[in-house]
């Protein structure tokens, strides 16, 4: 007897609690461990210590955040250029840190990491850029940066933004912190084609989740990073009918530890490991393949504040 397996259901283990059950708090957003914990949550778990840590900030193009603090480890989620996080302890060359922008828990490389912190001013727009040496871009980049990573600005004209930390980012693929694009769904069409990466949130690989907090972001609208929590978290109800009929653009389609965004009514857009991309294919035929894996739709949300 032959069985039909899916790779479009990559689910994230459950989160471990402490094994009295007394504490129900998620780790993955809530700092503590067995011997430290966050002192904005003293009253909520018990700690033998805690601490209010201290602010720093991605240098890197991007870090990835893990579970625990080894090479190794799993991949949660990834930290982009200029993101502000709260470190709470360093060993070993690795922090554990809370990330300020979806509260987000977990393990990062110490030295990816600066104390000195320019809130940002700016953003990426673009699905990606450079940092250059100079005003010049003929000259060798500095670094890579992808949508939505953010830095301060020291001086700005119509080719170039001169960043506080040092170097230059093309003025076109620059937006103010509060400027935002009007359609999630088309920014999430931009990235289309990029290999399906567990954890992932640049152009260079994305998953299911990644690619609908980073769109979302771009639209002004703050996401949670996993799926079940934003089938928890976003938007409103959807019945499902039985035909799939009467669906809108921006409408999220979930499944058990997946997640796509609709185009149009017919049309799902998701980052997926069975095509191991970001791709778009019918939602019908999406759903079938699913089921062969053993899982239905879950749930259907609309988020009300999408223009489609």
């Amino acid at each position: 007897m032959s069985t039909t397996t899916t790779t479009d259901l990559v689910v994230k283990p459950e989160p471990q609690v402490p094994a009295s059950g007394e504490n129900m708090l998620d780790p993955r957003r809530n700092a503590y461990r067995e011997d430290l914990a966050a002192n904005n949550i003293r009253n909520l778990v018990q700690a033998p210590r805690y601490v209010d840590g201290d602010w720093a900030q991605v240098r890197h193009t991007s870090v990835m955040v893990r579970r625990h603090p080894q090479p190794n480890a799993p991949v949660d989620t990834e930290a982009l250029f200029g993101e502000v996080v709260v470190v709470y302890d360093v060993a070993d060359g690795w922090a554990w840190v809370q990330l300020v922008r979806d509260r987000y828990v977990g393990y990062v490389r110490a030295d990816a990491l600066s104390e000195n912190v320019e809130w940002p001013t700016h953003k990426v727009r673009a699905l990606g850029t450079f940092i250059y040496p100079e005003p010049d871009i003929k000259s060798p980049p500095l670094t890579h940066l992808s949508l939505n990573s953010g830095f301060a600005i020291a001086d700005m004209d119509e080719q170039f933004c001169k960043l506080k930390t040092g170097g230059y980012v093309v003025s076109r693929h620059v937006a103010e912190e509060g400027a935002f694009s009007r359609d999630f769904v088309e920014v999430a069409e931009r990235f289309i084609g990029t290999p399906y990466l567990w954890g992932g949130r640049t152009r260079l690989g994305i998953d299911c989740s990644g690619l609908v907090q980073l769109s979302l972001e771009a639209a002004g609208i703050s996401a949670p990073r996993d799926s079940d929590m934003q089938q928890a978290e976003l938007g409103a109800n959807v019945l499902v009918p039985e035909d799939l009929d009467g669906l809108l653009r921006g409408d999220l389609i979930f499944w058990a530890g997946h997640v796509g965004i609709l185009v149009d009514g017919i049309m799902l857009l998701h980052a997926n490991a069975h095509h191991m991309a970001v791709t778009v294919e019918t939602l019908p035929e999406a759903v079938e393949r699913i089921a062969r894996g053993g899982s239905k739709i879950t749930a259907i949300k609309r988020l009300t504040s999408v223009t489609a």
